[in-house]
């Protein structure tokens, strides 16, 4: 019996799909995998590049999907009625649809809620896929995508991937970090994890405004350091830094930032504003470990390609 993954790969691959770009989200974190070693596969740093990429595949006369989490809606609207919309290419999007069943993060609730009118005000189709059984649906509608160039949003539930049989192994290749103290002129050498790390730099954080990225990172500078100053990001990837620069020019108290080379990359054009602004009141703190480490450890492209 074939796990809703390979079901759901089998349409894509019955559909003619060439290129597929994602994203990582937990919740589909195998079928992810499983599409690597399938299709011609595009990591993203951020939803509106892959809607980019997929208009280009579709001009080149090939057909593209995307599989994201549905906050990524909300980086990619724009552009999907200006250039997808306007141009009538063809773009499926299989959403991750979090917020709405057993979800753990509040802050993934309100996009949950809305991603459904988001998408109805913007003219754009949906199906809903409330759990295995109900994959056959997506047949009909992706048909339609490529044969009239239509955009069409699959919600896939949480649900659909529950009792599972398959679980592909992530190939992570974290990074080894070192720590310089510029202050004491001294090297730590040898691995540090990301708690590690946060540990080793409390004592310039303490007192400190503090605005920590998302997932695992705001978990441990609680544990490490809980204290009133410090703002945990549950939602909005990539935010991170954008904030603590908007505290910065806004405050005369010392702002620092943990960030994580996931998230900066899908905001990489910040640190040029920043430049531009020259805080002296703004220290970031990117903890590059090449992956993303809250959804399972998949590379990022800085695991490889783009040096921070």
């Amino acid at each position: 019996m074939r796990s809703p993954e390979e079901e759901l790969v089998s349409i894509l691959r019955e559909s003619g799909v060439d290129v597929v770009a994602t994203l990582p989200c937990e919740r589909v974190k195998n079928l992810i995998m499983l599409v690597r070693s399938e299709f011609e596969h595009v990591g993203l740093s951020r939803e509106e590049a892959g809607v980019g990429i997929s208009a280009g595949v579709a001009l080149a006369g090939n057909r593209a999907a995307m599989i994201v989490q549905n906050s990524g809606i909300g980086n990619m609207i724009n552009a999907l009625l200006s250039l997808t919309s306007f141009y009538k290419l063809p773009l499926p999007i299989f959403l991750s649809h979090r917020g709405v069943y057993k979800e753990t993060i509040a802050a993934q609730v309100p996009m949950g809620e809305h991603v459904e009118g988001l998408l109805k005000a913007a003219g754009i189709g949906y199906t809903n896929i409330e759990n295995a059984k109900e994959i056959n649906k997506i047949k009909g509608p992706l048909q339609k995508v490529y044969s009239k160039n239509l955009i069409h949003a699959f919600l896939l539930s949480p649900r659909v991937w529950e009792g599972s049989h398959i679980n592909i192994p992530l190939i992570s290749e974290r990074r080894a970090f070192s720590i310089k103290d510029k202050r004491e002129n001294s090297i730590h050498p040898g691995r540090m994890t990301r708690y590690e790390i946060i540990n080793e730099i409390k004592r310039y954080l303490r007192g400190k405004l503090v605005v920590c990225n998302l997932g695992f990172p705001a978990k441990e500078l609680y544990d490490i350091l809980d204290q009133p100053s410090n703002f945990y990001m549950l939602g909005s990837m990539g935010m991170a830094t954008p904030i603590g620069f908007g505290l910065s020019i806004s405050c005369s108290k010392e702002v620092m930032v943990i960030d994580g080379d996931g998230s900066l990359l899908m905001n990489p054009s910040t640190l040029s504003t920043i430049a531009a602004k020259k805080p002296r009141n703004l220290t970031i703190v990117l903890i590059d470990n090449g992956v993303y480490s809250s959804t399972g450890d998949q590379p990022t492209a800085a695991n490889r390609v783009a040096n921070l």
